[in-house]
């Protein structure tokens, strides 16, 4: 991928933050995934606003200790996945929206 990508939690999931994971259902497709840490990470920073090589530089090197093109790489794909389950939206342009994302709970 390596393009500027954009990511957004969607609006068509309920997600609950158990201990250092995510519990998230998908409505597409009725599907519950877990997220390990660094994707509870990638979740918790995608607001629409903010790049994810931006993410994984600021937030998945620092807290994980991995070199930014391996984090970079496992992002993209997992990004990716989750985009095609409805979980996370995909951009080359900033999201904007006037409601924040449902299922940002702590």
């Amino acid at each position: 991928m390596t393009q500027k990508l954009y990511v957004a939690r969607s609006r068509q999931v309920a997600a609950r933050k158990l201990g250092d994971e995510m519990m998230i259902m998908s409505s597409k497709d009725s599907t519950l995934f877990t997220l390990d840490e660094v994707a509870t990470r990638i979740w918790e920073s995608a607001d629409g606003l903010a790049l994810l090589d931006e993410i994984v530089e600021r937030r998945i090197c620092v807290e994980f200790e991995v070199g930014p093109a391996e984090a970079l790489y496992d992002a993209e794909e997992l990004v990716e996945k989750l985009a095609q389950h409805g979980i996370l939206v995909l951009s080359r342009e900033p999201i904007v929206s006037s409601n924040p994302p449902v299922g940002n709970a702590k």
